[in-house]
């Protein structure tokens, strides 16, 4: 276990155990790196982590602070960035997709017609810097399920939305720890679209390994891989 998913757990405990409440201030950081026998470094590591779920508030010249959620969601909250750090299923999805879906773009971009570009400019134009993770991430998914239903072939739509809803824990994490998810994302969109747009296959397939890549590029970075 990475030893900043020990100090994860080792607070996990102390709020389950009531040792810590919602609302309350954590000891000073020497105090509470002693009690819990990790490095300094790894429990401010593990609170950066909290701080970014917002199971954790940090607070400039005063302190750190136990968020006022339930303790359930605290912990459900936990446990969620534990998963995401140990769980290699969703880099082999990744490659999965990396496999499937630029070939199913090839097939999309040779029949695709001038409406077809015409609704995803406006699945984009739904999107701002100001959309919430679980909206992008929501956008992602009907993005890419549209595109994938232009190839005309219902088993790859299926098998497509099989292994990209086996990586959305993945995208949310991305999209709630990575500064200019949402603007990265629109751009990638905005590159397949204008490919599809030009009915070049190639670069429509290219674009999208792009896209997957960037994703999967981050995600070994978070779970050290």
């Amino acid at each position: 276990m990475a030893v900043t998913d020990e100090a994860i757990l080792r607070i996990k405990a102390m709020i389950r155990s009531g040792e810590l409440q919602p609302g309350d201030r954590l000891p000073p950081e020497k105090e509470l790196s002693d009690a819990l026998g990790l490095s300094r470094s790894s429990l401010r590591e593990a609170v950066k982590a909290l701080e970014v779920i917002r199971v954790l508030d940090v607070r400039q010249g005063d302190g750190t602070y136990v968020t006022s959620l339930t303790p359930d969601l605290l912990l459900d909250a936990m446990a969620f960035l534990v998963d995401i750090h140990q769980d290699s299923s969703a880099l082999e999805l990744f490659e999965v997709r990396r496999i499937l879906e630029p070939a199913a773009m090839t097939l999309a971009a040779r029949r695709a017609k001038p409406a077809d570009v015409e609704h995803l400019l406006g699945l984009l134009a739904q999107v701002h810097a100001t959309t919430s993770v679980d909206d992008l991430v929501d956008h992602d998914r009907v993005f890419h399920r549209y595109i994938a239903e232009l190839t005309g072939n219902a088993y790859l739509v299926g098998l497509l939305e099989t292994v990209s809803s086996g990586t959305l824990r993945a995208r949310v994490w991305r999209g709630l720890s990575e500064e200019g998810s949402v603007e990265r994302t629109l751009t990638e969109h905005h590159a397949i679209v204008d490919a599809l747009g030009k009915g070049d296959a190639a670069l429509a397939a290219a674009q999208t390994t792009v896209h997957i890549d960037g994703v999967a590029r981050w995600l070994r970075r978070a779970t050290g891989s």
